[in-house]
């Protein structure tokens, strides 16, 4: 049990019965009355965000988290297959755990994987990922006096802008929280 002043972003909490990921931690006070910690956190079983208050006396329990580094392997009607290289056991994650992120999964690329209490609950995806150009349209010659931007789709069905020099078999880097092109890899 720790207090929430102790509460740091990427913690996860017991809260109304299911487990929160601290998104944010805010220390607030107002003039004559008493501090309080203003968080916002995120359901890890139905993956809706919330904001809470929590006076400096209340108490909340920390639950045991592990990040585990997993290859992705292929996905079925039972959900998200992703491998353990060290044990090779098969991690399964249902859709609903994965659908936010499913532009950004790659097969055979490594994802960080959040286990609370030995359970998969969330993806972590990285900042950028690397995905092979499937589908992109020839670049007018005569185009390159400005910043001219075309579509590509990859290989997951991400249409990314990309500029003209991008063809079809190119390895793209992609910004995961803007799902911008950031340059080839």
């Amino acid at each position: 049990m720790v207090t929430p002043n102790d509460l740091r972003k990427g913690n996860v909490v017991l809260l109304q019965g299911g487990p929160h990921l601290v998104m944010e931690v805010m220390h607030r006070t107002q003039g004559r009355q008493a501090g309080f910690v203003q968080t916002t956190l995120r359901n890890l079983d139905t993956g809706n965000s919330t904001t809470a208050k929590f006076r400096s006396t209340d108490r909340l329990e920390v639950l045991d988290v592990e990040n585990r580094r997993l290859e992705f392997s292929y996905s079925d009607a039972d959900g998200y297959h992703f491998l353990d290289n060290e044990t090779y056991e098969d991690v399964v994650l249902p859709m609903a755990f994965v659908e936010d992120d499913l532009r950004y999964i790659v097969p055979s690329a490594s994802y960080d994987i959040l286990f609370v209490d030995d359970k998969p609950k969330q993806v972590q995806l990285p900042s950028t990922v690397e995905m092979k150009v499937v589908e992109s349209p020839e670049g007018l010659r005569g185009d390159s006096a400005s910043t001219t931007l075309k579509p590509a789709r990859t290989e997951t069905d991400l249409v990314v802008q990309v500029p003209l020099f991008v063809k079809e078999g190119d390895r793209i880097r992609v910004s995961t929280e803007s799902g911008a092109y950031l340059g080839r890899a």
